[in-house]
């Protein structure tokens, strides 16, 4: 990789991270705006990173929970182009339990656990309580590679989808939940 290909990456992570500042100061219709101009640049084949990235914020700065469902798909589907692993279908059958995750490049691990909450937490929104529990499932499965760091970002992660299976055992659903124990 050249020099120049290595600034003109760095700028995109940039300006998607000057696209967050705006979502998390509350400006979401800027942050929108700014992250679609940045998609339409680096379109459905750019950099696997880049778009996992952009889509995962783009989902938090949507209104619509199918927009929002939308984004996180595409997010998903970006991590899964950042290593061997093959998408994974969002949603499995009836009757289906989770699938085994296949196994993506380690460095792309830790992206799983969020990636696969922010799914379980849009399928509340559009009241699917079934395919939340399938992608908690996931969500909880992946948390593995998180580290067991305190307050940080780990537990921060493990403790979100503690609140949620909670929330989601309170739901009447069809069938066995498939998420494991839960974990104070």
């Amino acid at each position: 990789m050249t020099e120049q290909q290595e600034a003109s990456e760095d700028a995109v992570m940039t300006r998607i991270g000057q696209a967050v500042i705006l979502l998390h100061a509350g400006d979401r219709e800027e942050a929108r705006n700014r992250l679609g101009e940045i998609w339409s640049e680096i379109g459905e084949e750019g950099d696997s990173l880049h778009r996992c990235t952009l889509a995962h914020y783009m989902a938090d700065a949507q209104d619509d929970p199918a927009e929002e469902l939308a984004w996180d798909l595409r997010a998903l589907t970006a991590a899964d182009g950042l290593g061997p692993a093959a998408a994974i279908p969002p949603t499995p059958g009836p009757g289906e339990g989770p699938p085994a995750h296949p196994a993506p490049h380690r460095a792309v691990r830790v992206f799983y656990p969020s990636l696969h909450l922010n799914l379980a937490a849009d399928y509340v929104k559009l009241r699917r309580p079934e395919a939340a529990r399938v992608h908690l499932a996931r969500a909880r499965e992946a948390t593995g590679v998180l580290a067991d760091d305190g307050y940080g970002y780990g537990s921060g992660v493990r403790a979100a989808i503690a609140r949620l299976e909670r929330r989601l055992a309170a739901e009447p659903g069809e069938g066995p939940h498939p998420f494991p124990e839960q974990h104070p």
